[in-house]
């Protein structure tokens, strides 16, 4: 029941952003392609800047599926790194954790994936790690944890089965998928990264 229930959530949150956050958020929208609620087929007024620029921010976070704390935080460091803010900003949150046991197909969702990370199945250069906010430095591997691998989840991801639901594998990214290994060759360039996001609203969003 808790799992239908959170299911629900997404799909509305989904439908509200525009945003398929979920496979089955995906399906559902493509039968129901507008906004939830009674008012979800009305023409709605155009929107003023601040509220097009609030939506993208919580597209940003709710494809990483983080808090706002957590959201501010990369922005201020993002803002301090030499580069354009917007792209750091992508750049940081895609070297969490649980973003790439997702991109490396672990993990059907992000959810999933950052539920992964908490159990402690998952290890970074051989140490199991269950904070799904740390960041993976270039060169490091992740693995799942050898006794996890016989795990009915893990099996299903080594034969590949997420992979039609996720976008390819990006090229910041060397996976072995059947061994569950990933490395993280290098730091993710934006336009690598599959997310959908004009970072740039997102920048101007708190810089106001």
């Amino acid at each position: 029941m808790a799992n239908n229930t959170r299911a629900r959530r997404k799909v509305r949150l989904s439908r509200a952003l525009g945003l398929a956050l979920t496979p089955k958020a995906e399906k559902y929208m493509e039968r129901r392609p507008y906004g939830p609620g009674q008012h979800g087929r009305a023409r709605k007024k155009q929107d003023s800047d601040y509220a097009v620029r609030l939506r993208e921010k919580q597209r940003l976070r709710a494809q990483y599926g983080i808090r706002e704390a957590q959201m501010t935080r990369a922005f201020e460091e993002a803002k301090r790194t030499a580069g354009q803010t917007g792209e750091n900003l992508v750049t940081l949150l895609e070297m969490r954790l649980d973003a790439l046991v997702l991109r490396a197909g672990f993990a059907r969702t992000i959810a999933q994936a950052r539920q992964l990370v908490v159990h402690r199945h998952i290890m970074v250069n051989g140490a199991r790690v269950d904070r799904p906010s740390f960041r993976v430095s270039e060169g490091q591997l992740i693995h799942v944890h050898e006794r996890s691998e016989k795990m009915g989840p893990f099996q299903i991801a080594a034969a590949g089965a997420h992979r039609d639901v996720l976008p390819a594998v990006p090229a910041y990214l060397d996976v072995k998928l059947e061994a569950l290994q990933a490395k993280l060759v290098r730091k993710p360039k934006r336009s690598e990264v599959p997310v959908t996001c004009e970072e740039n609203l997102v920048v101007e969003y708190y810089a106001r």
